[in-house]
């Protein structure tokens, strides 16, 4: 009997160390995507200082020649901050079991990503100028272009995220940690912009 015990035992203790050791696994990936993105928000930061202070020493910002719209960004902002509640939504359902439910507002969240992209390229064709116009239109597109990059990589996730979840049980109430990375990300690149477009768009029409 005191063999059957300790066996149990040993086999619960089994399954917990097993249970923790994966939880802190998980805990590691988060907090070293966490960690991640707070490099890659530093080097933004960086783009942002240097755009203020070529804003402050110019003697007209932007120049004549390179005129920006509001209408399309501003589009295209509204359609990005609210996917990052329609993302939200799909993190909630998985972590009620619920991959349908996953499944469909990720899908969403992805086609409003690639949406902002398209609208994004369209701005870039239809605005009259280039890379190496002025100093203006580098800061501009180097930004914009490099936020851009970042919103293709989180649509990237979500698609792998949509197509992981065609594997049964491969996400569900207790497994859902790269959904929520891909959540984490995405939030990331939509406080980005927040920042971008009130520092390009809105503080230049000022």
């Amino acid at each position: 009997m005191q063999g059957a015990i300790e066996s149990t035992q040993t086999t619960t203790a089994d399954g917990h160390a097993v249970e923790a050791g994966h939880g802190e696994h998980q805990d590691l990936r988060v907090i070293g995507l966490m960690t991640f993105l707070a490099s890659e928000f530093l080097m933004f930061a960086g783009f942002f200082v240097l755009f203020l202070v070529y804003r402050s020493a110019a003697a007209e910002w932007p120049p004549e020649e390179t005129e920006i719209e509001l209408l399309l960004p501003a589009i295209n902002t509204v359609i990005l901050v609210s996917s990052s509640f329609v993302i939200h939504y799909g993190d909630t359902a998985i972590k009620q079991g619920d991959v349908k439910g996953l499944r469909k507002w990720y899908a969403i969240t992805a086609a409003m990503g690639a949406v902002f992209l398209v609208g994004q390229i369209y701005e870039y064709l239809n605005l009259g100028y280039g890379l190496t116009t002025n100093l203006f239109s580098n800061c501009f597109y180097l930004m914009t272009g490099f936020h851009g990059l970042h919103v293709f990589i989180g649509l990237l996730l979500i698609l792998g995220v949509l197509w992981r979840s065609r594997r049964e049980g491969h996400y569900g109430a207790e497994k859902h940690t790269g959904v929520e990375m891909a959540e984490i990300y995405w939030h990331f690149v939509d406080i980005v912009w927040i920042v971008l477009f009130a520092l390009i768009y809105l503080l230049t029409l000022l």
